[in-house]
C-alpha cells in the first residue's frame, strides 16, 4: 500500500469514528425512546435521534472524506487488509444508493420515521388503524421517493428495498422459495388440525409475575452464554436487539401476565441477535463493517436459538427444573412432556411474535405480499386493513377483531418496507446450517448438558466469523456448501411436526 493510500485510508477511517460516536449517540437516544421514554416525551426525543443521525450522515456527505473513499474504493485492490477492501466495496454500494440523498432530505426522512414509530405507538394502544394511515402512507411515499434516487435502481421497485435488509435477494427468489412453503405446509396444516392428537394447554394461562418473568429471563441469557458484563436487557412494547457499540449489546422483551411463555422465547430470540453481535470478530469493528450482516443473516441466528435449540426436547428437558422453580404456580401439575408438548403446539394465531414455530411462516409470507403490493403498486394504504383481514382468514382461518391484533401489531412499517421477508428467510438459512453443525457433533447432548460454549464456538468459527465479509449467499455456501434452498427447513417441519402430532 502506497503512502498516497495509506493517507486517504487514514481520513477514512478518522471520519468513520467520529460517526460512530454521532451513531452510537442516536442508538443510546432511541434505545431510551423504546423503553423508558414517557409518551408525551416520544415525538422529542425521535427529533433528538434524528439530529444525532443527521450529523453522521453529513459527515459522510462531506467532500474531504468523498474523496477519500472515492480513492480507497478505486485502489481496493491494493489494500493490505480485506477487511478495508470489504469496507471499500460497502462504501461503493450504500453511496450509489445513497449519492442523491441530501443531508437536507435525510434529516427530513428520518424525522418522517421517527413520527410515524410515535404514530404507530398511539395507534396500536388506541386500537385504530386510521389514525395510523396519514404517517404510514408518509412512510411508503418516502420509500418511494428514496427509490427514485437510487442510481441504478432494480426494474423492480420493491427489490431495492428487499435488497437494503438482504443483500442479493430478490422477489424472484422469495416468490418461488414461499411458493414452496404453501405448497409443502398448507396440506400438512390440514393434517395437523384433523389430527386426533390432544396437547394440553391450560397451564400456559396460569397468571405470572413480571418479577417471576424477570428471573426466568435472565436464567436463560445465562445459560445461552449472554455476557452481562457487556450488556443488559429492560422491557419494551415490541421487544427488540440493539448493539450500541462493541461492548454494549441490550436485549429487551415484554411481560405478559397470562402467557409466561412469551417473555421466555421472546428473550431466547433476543438473546440469540445479542450473542452474533457480541461475537463479531474485533477487527470487523476495528475497520467499521459491522453492518455488513444482513437482517437474514441475523434472524437466522436468533431463530436459531429460539426454535431450533428452544423449542427442542432437549432443551425443554435442560431447563424444565428451572421453570418449575421459578413458576411453581404454573408447573406443579405439568410433566416435562407436556411441557415441551405445549411449547410446540400448532394453532393457527393472530399474533406473529406469539405464532407457533409451524404457522409462523404464513404470518411473514402475508405481510410479504402486502408489502410488494404497498411497494410495487396494487394496494392503497387505507384499504391495508381489509386486505390483511382477508389474508389471514385465506392462510390461517382466523380474522381480527381489533386493529391492535391485526395490521398495527408490528412496528416495523413505521421505518419502511422489505424487513418481514428476512424472518423466514432466517429460518431456511439456519435450517441448513443446523445440518452441517450435526454433523460434527451431537447438538441434542450439547443442549441437553448445557455446553453452549460447543454450540456458541461451532457458530462463532462457521457463521459468525465471515457474516461481515461475504454477501449471504456466498456466505450460506461457505458454511454449507450448498445453494439458498427452502428444502431443509421444510423438511425439518415435516418431520418434527408429522410426529409431533402422530400423522
Amino acid at each position: 500500500m502506497n503512502d498516497e493510500l495509506k493517507k486517504h485510508l487514514e481520513s477514512v477511517k478518522k471520519t468513520l469514528c467520529d460517526v460512530e460516536k454521532f451513531l452510537h449517540a442516536s442508538r443510546i437516544v432511541n434505545f431510551d425512546l423504546e423503553t423508558i421514554c414517557p409518551s408525551a416525551g416520544m415525538e422529542e426525543q425521535g427529533e433528538v435521534a434524528a439530529f444525532l443521525s443527521n450529523k453522521a450522515f453529513a459527515l459522510q456527505k462531506s467532500e474531504d472524506f468523498l474523496r477519500s473513499a472515492k480513492y480507497v474504493y478505486e485502489h481496493r485492490d491494493e489494500l493490505d487488509d480485506e477487511r478495508d477492501k470489504v469496507w471499500a466495496e460497502t462504501w461503493a454500494r450504500d453511496f450509489k444508493r445513497e449519492k442523491n440523498i441530501t443531508s437536507e432530505m435525510q434529516h427530513e426522512f428520518s424525522k418522517i420515521y421517527n413520527k410515524a414509530y410515535v404514530d404507530w405507538y398511539n395507534a396500536k394502544k388506541n386500537n385504530d388503524f386510521a389514525s395510523f394511515v396519514p404517517s404510514l402512507t408518509a412512510v411508503r411515499d418516502t420509500e418511494m421517493k428514496r427509490i427514485s434516487l437510487i442510481e441504478d435502481a432494480l426494474p423492480n421497485a420493491y427489490d431495492n428495498l428487499l435488497d437494503m435488509f438482504e443483500r442479493g435477494m430478490t422477489s424472484a427468489d422469495l416468490d418461488k422459495a414461499f411458493g414452496e412453503c404453501t405448497r409443502r405446509l398448507v396440506p400438512l396444516l390440514k393434517k395437523i388440525m384433523a389430527s386426533k392428537k390432544k396437547i394440553r394447554t391450560d397451564f400456559l394461562s396460569r397468571t405470572v409475575t413480571d418479577e417471576q418473568q424477570k428471573k426466568m429471563a435472565q436464567y436463560l441469557l445465562e445459560v445461552m452464554g449472554y455476557d452481562f458484563s457487556r450488556g443488559a436487557f429492560t422491557t419494551t412494547e415490541h421487544p427488540f436487539t440493539d448493539g450500541l457499540g462493541k461492548n454494549d449489546v441490550r436485549v429487551t422483551t415484554h411481560y405478559q401476565p397470562n402467557m409466561f411463555a412469551s417473555s421466555m422465547f421472546s428473550i431466547i430470540h433476543e438473546g440469540g441477535h445479542a450473542l452474533f453481535d457480541m461475537n463479531q470478530p474485533t477487527a470487523d469493528h476495528e475497520h467499521f463493517i459491522t453492518g455488513n450482516k444482513t437482517m437474514g443473516m441475523h434472524e437466522s441466528v436468533s431463530r436459531f436459538y429460539e426454535n431450533r435449540i428452544g423449542r427442542s426436547e432437549a432443551f425443554i428437558h435442560l431447563i424444565y427444573p428451572k421453570v418449575c422453580e421459578i413458576f411453581p404456580n404454573v408447573m406443579s401439575d405439568v410433566s416435562e412432556k407436556e411441557l415441551f408438548e405445549a411449547m410446540n403446539i400448532v394453532e393457527p394465531s393472530l399474533i406473529r411474535t406469539e405464532a407457533d414455530e409451524f404457522t409462523y411462516t404464513f404470518h411473514v409470507i402475508i405481510r410479504y405480499e402486502i408489502e410488494k403490493l404497498i411497494v410495487n403498486g396494487g394496494a392503497k394504504i387505507e384499504e391495508l386493513r381489509d386486505l390483511w383481514n382477508k389474508k389471514y382468514e385465506e392462510y390461517l382461518g382466523v380474522k381480527p377483531s381489533t386493529d391492535s391484533e391485526g395490521i398495527l401489531q408490528d412496528v416495523h412499517w413505521s421505518s419502511g418496507f422489505g424487513y418481514f421477508p428476512t424472518y423466514a428467510v432466517g429460518n431456511m438459512y439456519n435450517a441448513m446450517y443446523y445440518k452441517t453443525m450435526s454433523e460434527s457433533f451431537d447438538i441434542d447432548e450439547a443442549v441437553r448438558s448445557g455446553d453452549f460454549a460447543k454450540i456458541n464456538g461451532w457458530m462463532k468459527e462457521n457463521v459468525f466469523k465471515s457474516a461481515d465479509i461475504l454477501s449471504p449467499k456466498d456466505w450460506l455456501f461457505k458454511i454449507t456448501g450448498k445453494s439458498f434452498s427452502p428444502d431443509a427447513f421444510l423438511d425439518y417441519l415435516e418431520e418434527k411436526y408429522s410426529k409431533l402430532y402422530e400423522l
